[in-house]
């Protein structure tokens, strides 16, 4: 007999509720990046991980280009999973929005029952905390980046909710942290929080050997094969974008104010409804704190290392994505802490009122600025990368060795031979990266035939050089100044 969903069962339904409303979430972005210019992804390192993901899927490959095996994907387990739309032909559009979304229900599910479980107190028939989580515009903007974002916070709040919850399965939480690694490489500081817990639960040091033996016999096991399957393709225990990055930003990052880098990473949680959030984190966060609730503590502990790691190498740009997967911790203690002020006897019901209203209001219009952003990220990528790659492929030689720097959509639309001047699938330019003169060597070495960057980006290089190609479309949405430009470079 069909089953039909009622307004009183959808209530008692919520993953449904939340599923459903995740489906809307995203579909608002993409209608709104289609109605502004078109559909697409807002970064070009998403097309890095498509090339990387269709070459696996068509030829057997691992690599950017064929026949030329690379550690250029950060994220080996995104990208097999983006794999998998190539084999169903859904690819690159319609499967990875779908993975999104799926990713994005799943993360507000979990919200949801870790909230009832970490607080009995919460018993609306309304998912309000995995609506939260599905609304909070930097997880919607994930599920649409066609980045591996929102699958690393996934994997990460199971594990620190996990703790939270008391659970000792160790074996399993060695397992899901060395997942964790196959994402990003910053996975293996989940190891923090799960050894400092085990610490205190554990009542023996025999137990506690029991606890770190079976924890790293679950990491080990992932763990292992991912350092021999980067060694087999680079020489290196890391990915090449481990160190390409570092060597491209940090030099840069570090000579900004204290003051101007720390507001850059204060912005991405004051420009979100967190904002509303924030008294109940902290109520949240002191209380159990003072309770010595040590997964607390272990995830607070975990929570700021985590982003001061970033913070000391890399700036907190492409709206903090390198740090949103450690945001949805921080949501759950404070919607924790909102709900529980709101349950209590002697909360004040203007506060409360206040509360939601402003909760509501501030998910609803970021949810709509966000919307709007991700246009114009995308509309920048297609206008910029894709129309340039698309160029490229029209009227150069498909055997021309191209130098670029923003290797995504070139990689994915043209065959030609790349040297790419970010590192990411050329480690031998990472030593002098930001040095023009050592890259004009290499170039002139290598017999480059063309380069294609934003003339801001090299000026050194780009002077004296014949342009072919100017980028942009009409009309100029953002009012750009600097545009990829295809330049001879023989």
């Amino acid at each position: 007999m069909k089953r039909v969903y009622t307004a009183s069962k959808l209530r008692d339904e919520p993953r449904l509720v939340i599923a459903i409303a995740a489906l809307i979430a995203v579909l608002f972005y993409l209608l709104v990046s289609a109605w502004i210019f078109r559909v697409g992804f807002p970064l070009d390192d998403t097309w890095i991980h498509l090339t990387y993901a269709r070459n696996l899927a068509d030829y057997g490959q691992w690599a950017f280009r064929l026949g030329e095996r690379s550690a250029g994907s950060t994220a080996p387990l995104w990208t097999f999973l983006l794999g998998i739309g190539f084999l169903l032909k859904l690819a690159p559009y319609i499967w990875t929005f779908f993975l999104g979304w799926i990713l994005l229900t799943l993360l507000g599910i979990h919200a949801e029952k870790s909230a009832r479980a970490l607080l009995p107190a919460y018993k609306a028939h309304i998912p309000w905390v995995g609506l939260f989580f599905v609304f909070a515009w930097h997880l919607t903007w994930s599920a649409v980046s066609g980045m591996e974002t929102l699958l690393h916070a996934y994997i990460i709040f199971i594990v620190l909710t996990m703790l939270l919850s008391g659970s000792r399965h160790y074996m399993l939480l060695g397992v899901l942290v060395g997942t964790s690694i196959w994402i990003r490489p910053d996975g293996i500081t989940l190891l923090g929080p799960v050894l400092f817990t085990a610490i205190f639960l554990e009542k023996s040091a025999q137990s506690f050997i029991e606890a770190l033996g079976k924890t790293l016999i679950g990491f080990g096991a992932l763990y292992g094969p991912y350092m021999l399957f980067n060694l087999s393709l680079s020489g290196n225990l890391m990915p090449n974008t481990f160190y390409a990055k570092q060597a491209e930003y940090q030099a840069y990052w570090l000579s900004q104010p204290l003051a101007a880098r720390l507001v850059s990473y204060l912005w991405p949680f004051l420009a979100s409804p967190f904002l509303i959030l924030l008294p109940g984190a902290f109520a949240w966060i002191y209380k159990k704190v003072r309770q010595r609730e040590w997964a607390t503590i272990a995830s607070l502990l975990w929570f700021f290392g985590y982003i001061a790691i970033y913070f000391i190498r890399m700036p907190a740009y492409q709206h903090g994505r390198y740090i949103i997967p450690a945001f949805p911790i921080l949501y759950l203690f404070g919607i924790l802490g909102m709900i529980e002020y709101i349950s209590a006897v002697n909360a004040n019901r203007r506060i409360v009122f206040f509360w939601q209203v402003f909760l509501g209001v501030f998910c609803v219009l970021f949810s709509f600025i966000a919307a709007r952003q991700n246009a114009f990220d995308v509309y920048w990528i297609e206008s910029e990368m894709v129309q340039t790659a698309k160029w490229v492929q029209k009227n150069i030689p498909p055997d021309a060795l191209l130098a670029v720097h923003d290797i995504g959509a070139l990689g994915y639309y043209v065959p030609n031979p790349i040297i790419d001047m970010a590192g990411l699938i050329t480690p031998q330019v990472v030593p002098f990266i930001r040095d023009s003169s050592r890259l004009a060597e290499y170039l002139n070495a290598r017999s480059a035939d063309y380069l294609i960057v934003f003339q801001g980006q090299y000026p050194g290089l780009v002077a004296q050089r014949t342009s072919l190609f100017t980028s942009g479309v009409q009309p100029d949405l953002l009012h750009i100044t600097d545009h990829i430009q295809v330049f001879s470079w023989k």
